[in-house]
């Protein structure tokens, strides 16, 4: 700083628009004399908030430029990234405490980037959401193109993250509630967000999120692996290789649920699900996503309907996963309930998506119990939707039945293999087809061959309107199919015949 002297420093950031000659006749005046150390009239300067650190470095730097964007003041630089810089600034009349958002100088030489940069940010300029930070201005000034935007006091979830480690479970829904409720919003006008990361969520300084950083351009999942590589922006790389292993079109907006789900993995594990790399082809690869460490292994302790709920979002079959950011948010708040609730959600720990109820799917489930015809009996449960698995563990433990529930039909098989020394896991099982569809009827027919199975009950539920799921079933005398749509008494019924029958033949083998 000693290269310079403090006079020749107050006329280049007079000269820049910086001060104005009152302010600099006061601050001489307590100098009472130009002649002082350039540190000392730096620092009186700061002081007095006429001057930032950020800018007394560039003047002493020799900047002539980036002091000014449109009309806004610029105080000190927010963030970078490879794309763009994020600086904090003051409108020069109004004073109000915006963010400015400038592509990288050599990104705005390129029109075609320069155009991407524009359309993102006028995409994002009709939404106005508690959730979403919004964009006021958009403008390209000597080949320099910014946005104008909120300034949010905090951080983002990245940071907020590395300060913490791992995040509390009700924190971490109560994010992940703001967040959906921005792409809820966003998708009702027409927009994804295209780069759901965590550096893309902001959290407020009274906790709450705000989804920043729309990417509608970026990468496409059907460009060769050599162009994704030399492409000069490199954003949503993550989302051509999701596309790609998912075999769907680029701007699928059940994208976004997959990376909102990772979100949440990330907030309750404290890791990310998909491992990290900055090498381009490495973050395409199928492994990647294949290779998701179970977040039941990770946070054992998690209840595993919050587990379901997770699974369900990052499962890699999209047709699986919520279908959009208002059906996970309808599903979220059950399980934010049923959290309050006390529901520690420990019958058995499961690693699959859990997936949302049809309402009308087995009806009239509030039935007052008469006798506990389920008591010393064990029913497994499998289903992949958290609120069936709510309905029908509840109609059934209130008739005595100690209720198993697992999301993943080869899991459930699996640990009846797990329990060949010992007593069967269930009394009987119960597949539900309803969103699991064929993997379902896969089970119930792989647990009616298997020599340590075949002999216990098995129910098979499926919707009446596909009737294929129905003819594929190899039915038995203990192996029946009912619709999905049944009232409970006659779910109740039908299983109390199968175990009376099983029980009966026990009893004259023995």
């Amino acid at each position: 700083m000693a290269e310079i002297t403090a006079e020749k420093f107050a006329q280049r950031a007079f000269d820049c628009d910086l001060i104005n000659s009152h302010q600099l006749e006061s601050i001489w005046g307590e100098f009472g004399s130009r002649d002082v150390p350039l540190e000392q009239f730096t620092a009186l300067m700061v002081r007095r908030e006429l001057l930032t650190n950020f800018q007394v470095d560039r003047i002493v730097e020799g900047k002539r430029d980036g002091y000014f964007y449109g009309n806004y003041k610029v105080l000190y630089m927010v963030g970078a990234g490879t794309f763009a810089r994020v600086y904090r600034a003051l409108h020069r009349d109004t004073k109000r405490d915006r963010a400015v958002k400038v592509l990288r100088r050599r990104y705005a030489d390129d029109p075609v980037t320069t155009e991407q940069f524009l359309r993102e940010a006028r995409m994002v300029m009709p939404l106005r959401h508690p959730n979403i930070v919004p964009v006021y201005e958009v403008l390209d000034e000597n080949r320099r193109p910014f946005m104008v935007m909120d300034f949010v006091e905090g951080q983002n979830l990245r940071d907020f993250i590395k300060v913490r480690k791992q995040l509390d479970l009700d924190v971490s829904l109560r994010l992940l509630a703001d967040i959906l409720a921005g792409l809820h919003y966003a998708l009702s006008k027409g927009v994804t967000h295209r780069d759901m990361k965590l550096s893309n969520v902001l959290i407020t300084s009274h906790g709450r999120a705000k989804l920043v950083d729309f990417g509608l351009a970026a990468i496409s999942a059907d460009m060769s692996e050599e162009a994704i590589a030399a492409a000069p922006n490199p954003r949503s790389i993550d989302y051509a290789g999701l596309e790609r292993v998912t075999g769907v079109r680029k701007n699928d907006k059940r994208s976004d649920i997959y990376f909102a789900g990772a979100i949440l993995y990330h907030m309750l594990a404290g890791r990310p699900p998909l491992f990290e790399t900055r090498d381009r082809i490495k973050r395409l690869s199928i492994a990647r996503f294949r290779d998701v460490p179970p977040l039941g292994q990770l946070v054992p302790e998690l209840p595993n309907y919050v587990i379901a709920f997770c699974n369900r979002a990052m499962d890699l079959k999209p047709e699986r996963r919520f279908q959009t950011p208002g059906e996970m948010l309808d599903e979220l708040n059950h399980v934010m309930k049923r959290l309050k609730a006390g529901d520690p959600g420990v019958f058995v720990p499961d690693q699959d998506a859990a997936q949302q109820a049809d309402p009308d799917d087995v009806s009239s489930m509030n039935d007052s119990p008469v006798e506990l015809e389920g008591d010393e009996r064990t029913v497994l449960l499998v289903e992949s939707r958290v609120s069936m698995q709510d309905t029908i563990r509840n109609a059934l433990k209130k008739r005595g039945y100690r209720v198993l529930i697992f999301g993943n039909p080869q899991r459930a098989l699996q640990r009846f293999e797990d329990h060949l020394d010992a007593d069967p896991l269930a009394d009987c099982v119960i597949f539900s087809a309803g969103e699991l569809g064929d993997a379902a009827v896969d089970a119930f027919n792989e647990f009616g061959r298997a020599e340590h199975t075949r002999h216990l009950p098995a129910i098979l539920l499926v919707r009446r309107n596909n009737p294929d799921q129905a003819r594929r079933a190899q039915t038995g005398e203990r192996r029946i199919v009912l619709p999905l749509d049944l009232r409970v008494k006659e779910l109740r019924a039908k299983l109390l015949q199968l175990l009376r029958e099983e029980e009966a033949t026990s009893s004259e083998n023995s």
